[in-house]
């Protein structure tokens, strides 16, 4: 079971994690099943076990009931998010972005996560050509490094706060 992170949060990252939340609540009810989590997360190229899904379940799970609400989302996905400057959390984001393990995210690949969590093209296009500082199509691992921490800086981040919230 998961700690009580007590972390205060402005509208902008709520609103991000409204977002990323609604993408595992599928049915809509509130709730994240560990159905749930699962479909998400092999429909993001991961193929979680059984028992892989049921801890992650069980880590963001803070009253033990075996599911994940709002509250206990928030609560987890906040302080992650707010911890998101350790070099290593940032390692650990970018592998699951970088697919093919080639030391680049594609901007296709950013923009259909991006576009996943229902966020409007313009936007979504905004936050690449961002993060994309070479302009060379791909978000190399220092451009990633360098858009997450900036994210910590400003604490307004848009894309840093997206891909805090999917992972």
């Amino acid at each position: 079971m998961a700690e009580k992170a007590e972390v205060t949060l402005d509208k902008k990252q709520m609103d991000v994690l409204k977002k990323a939340f609604a993408v595992f609540d599928k049915d809509g009810d509130g709730i994240i099943t560990g159905k749930e989590l699962g479909n998400v997360m092999r429909s993001m190229g991961e193929n979680p076990t059984e028992n892989e899904v049921h801890e992650i379940v069980n880590e963001l799970d803070m009253n033990g009931n075996g599911q994940i609400d709002f509250a206990e989302f928030v609560g987890v996905m906040s302080k992650k998010m707010n911890d998101m400057d350790n070099a290593e959390d940032i390692r650990e984001a970018f592998r699951v972005f970088d697919k093919g393990g080639n030391g680049y995210i594609e901007n296709s690949e950013l923009k259909h996560v991006l576009t996943f969590l229902d966020i409007h093209k313009s936007e979504v296009d905004e936050l690449i050509k961002d993060a994309d500082t070479d302009g060379d199509g791909r978000i190399e691992y220092e451009e990633f490094v360098q858009m997450m921490n900036l994210g910590n800086e400003n604490k307004g981040s848009a894309t840093a706060n997206l891909i805090n919230a999917v992972l």
